[in-house]
């Protein structure tokens, strides 16, 4: 059975907590209003999905189809930004505060209940094998265009893991690991509320990511996190549509996230979920590694 979006967040909401939680903590915690929680509780009562405010077995079992079942890390590219620490060095691998970038993101997967875990790597790919003494579950994807295309030959590669499926960017420093979620009611975009941005950004009209575009100002502007989600009806279009934007003339040069956002934008309905600045930092060039890092400042 299908549950409603306000039946979902509840049920998230027990399944998260500790302790049993009264109608006014899951008010607190979801947004929504005390009448909306008390019908709401109702229902997942009738369901046997909750009994005496904490969620049952069946109701865990009604979760799991919105739950997140693997991750995919997109670490093939050269990171020419990053010149010269990257110049024997993955970017994914390179060290914030003596942690591997990637670390901080593997350890937030796990900590949200993924380990199926892909890597796809090119550039100096035998590199990422030091991730197997502490991550012994990942497993590899080899890029072998990711010198000569854009991040959508790393999709390519990853086609068929999509669905139910978190996609990385691999060079982000996350500092809020519960920004990656263990359910998701269907397929969304990290993104960071913005006045204006010079940066990759969406325009979002009721929740809904409906424009991809490079700069931006205005109540409807969100700086894109390169962070997504994709539940299991869109993660098998995105197969299909991968492969096609990519054949297409000059599909080698686009980023993946084109492929939904732009070029198939028809095809999806894309929500966007929301994160801070200070939850993560996506480090682009050596000088801002060496603001974050002073022991690169040398």
């Amino acid at each position: 059975m299908e549950l409603s979006r306000k039946q979902f967040d509840v049920l998230v909401c027990l399944a998260s907590a500790s302790s049993v939680l009264s109608q006014r903590d899951m008010e607190k915690a979801t947004g929504y209003s005390l009448g909306t929680i008390n019908r709401t509780v109702k229902e997942l009562n009738e369901l046997k999905y909750i009994e005496n405010g904490a969620i049952t077995c069946e109701g865990i079992s009604a979760l799991e189809p919105y739950r997140a079942k693997r991750a995919i890390f997109i670490a093939a590219g050269f990171g020419s930004r990053l010149v010269p620490i990257t110049l024997n060095t993955p970017k994914p691998l390179v060290r914030v505060h003596g942690v591997r970038i990637i670390d901080r993101l593997l350890d937030a997967c796990l900590e949200a209940g993924i380990d199926e875990i892909y890597v796809v790597r090119g550039y100096l790919g035998e590199l990422f094998d030091q991730l197997l003494y502490k991550y012994p579950m990942v497993k590899f994807l080899e890029n072998p265009a990711y010198n000569e295309a854009n991040n959508i030959s790393s999709s390519l590669v990853a086609r068929y893991m999509l669905s139910n499926a978190y996609v990385f960017e691999s060079d982000l420093l996350i500092n809020n690991p519960k920004i990656i979620k263990k359910y998701h009611y269907k397929s969304d975009f990290l993104a960071i509320k913005k006045e204006r941005s010079d940066d990759w950004c969406f325009r979002v009209e009721d929740g809904i990511i409906v424009e991809e575009k490079v700069g931006g100002q205005g109540d409807d502007i969100w700086q894109m996190v390169g962070i997504s989600y994709w539940d299991e009806t869109d993660g098998h279009k995105l197969s299909q549509d991968i492969q096609d934007v990519y054949q297409s003339p000059g599909g080698k040069e686009r980023y993946w996230e084109q492929v939904p956002l732009v070029y198939k934008r028809d095809h999806y309905s894309v929500e966007v979920s929301e994160c801070f600045d200070e939850d993560i930092v996506e480090i682009d060039t050596f000088s801002e590694l060496k603001t974050i890092d002073k022991t690169y400042d040398v």
